[in-house]
């Protein structure tokens, strides 16, 4: 039987620059959750911010996925992508990303294949093999305590995931039979109608792994700058270097996920990141929790070591006022020649966050709709 297959236009991935901004803009959102505020405000919250940077000409919205973290509201993407999807009406929608070895690739083909339903043209499927949690709630998760077994298997589970949204596992194959739905076997239906798209596949990172296995497969890529900064460089260079055109990509194309935070006042950015700081101090030792407000990360009392860890943090958080997040901002895509910035900004409140959005709007001059 012949089959049609659902395409990857490339101006799918690749965005335009707006305004004065170097590149593309994007979001991405952990759906965060401070002391005092429930899941309910943080999403409300993503619903705000999604409108907002629709409106400015931001290229992109991901969600992330992760898990029992009470700070994070993000264990669900699909969900959540479905819930912006109902509140927009141009801008992209993403995972950054679905974590690839926690689920079948036939469960995640069917949410996105359905999301693509939803949002014809709109959905990315970014991918991470990472588990995007601590090793116990990812063996709950897995329901195997053979972890690294799932971050081995990526290429394979990978492949098995195309061949799902593609719908062309050859003969012979146990899964020949088994389709994907909404997806493209429904073109081959008698009087069937089905998009000539779908999702497109990118891969995220950390390390160079996903850089070279993005690279050879000649698929988008996606670097994790906000929490693993010393690696971005080395890991963009040997995605470019490893590329093979593709039917999807004829050169490279790199984004990088980037901590910042404007605030009308320098001292406010300071305030803000530190709370984020101490979060994250909290989620490194085993005590997760809310993202603490600015005023109990100012009566805390930091450790010498914490100390030092908070300050390493946010020195990979650009923070301070519009210009001078611009300014670092600007400075980071010279030193990184990334295709696109992916922002996010972590605080207590969804107002700082929202209005940190708008200013970096404002900033560069973006368009308002």
């Amino acid at each position: 039987m012949s089959r049609r297959h659902p395409t990857v236009a490339e101006d799918e991935i690749r965005g335009t620059a707006q305004g004065t901004a170097p590149v593309p803009l994007s979001v991405l959102d952990l759906v965060t959750v401070g002391a005092g505020r429930t899941a309910t405000d943080a999403l409300r919250t993503s619903v705000a911010i999604a409108k907002l940077t629709e409106s400015r000409g931001f290229h992109r919205y991901w969600i992330a996925e992760h898990h029992s973290m009470p700070g994070v509201a993000s264990s669900s993407p699909a969900v959540i992508l479905a819930h912006l999807a109902a509140h927009t009406t141009r801008i992209r929608l993403g995972s950054g990303g679905v974590m690839l070895p926690n689920h079948a690739p036939l469960v995640i083909a069917e949410q996105f294949g359905t999301l693509e339903a939803m949002a014809p043209g709109r959905i990315d499927l970014g991918l991470g093999r990472a588990p995007g949690t601590d090793g116990a709630t990812a063996a709950a998760l897995r329901r195997t305590d053979r972890l690294n077994e799932g971050a081995d298997d990526f290429p394979e589970q990978l492949a098995e995931l195309t061949r799902f949204l593609d719908d062309d596992f050859p003969d012979g194959h146990p899964y020949r039979r088994i389709h994907a739905v909404p997806g493209p076997v429904q073109a081959t239906s008698p009087g069937g109608v089905q998009s000539p798209h779908r999702p497109p596949l990118w891969l995220l990172g950390s390390s160079g792994f996903s850089a070279r296995l993005a690279g050879t497969l000649g698929l988008p890529f996606a670097f994790a700058h906000h929490f693993s900064a010393q690696n971005t460089v080395p890991a963009l260079d040997l995605y470019r270097e490893s590329f093979r055109p593709s039917a999807i990509l004829d050169e490279p194309y790199a984004l990088i996920g980037v901590s910042a935070l404007a605030t009308d006042e320098e001292k406010e950015a300071r305030r803000q990141v530190r709370a984020a700081a101490l979060s994250m101090i909290r989620l490194r030792t085993g005590r997760p929790g809310l993202v603490p407000t600015p005023e109990e990360a100012e009566a805390y009392e930091f450790s010498p070591m914490e100390e030092e860890f908070a300050n390493s943090w946010n020195a990979n958080v650009i923070h301070g006022t519009p210009d001078e997040v611009r300014s670092g901002l600007d400075d980071l895509h010279k030193r990184t020649g990334a295709d696109e910035l992916m922002l996010t900004g972590n605080a207590h409140s969804g107002d700082v966050r929202l209005r940190s959005y708008e200013l970096l709007a404002d900033a560069y001059g973006l368009p308002t709709a």
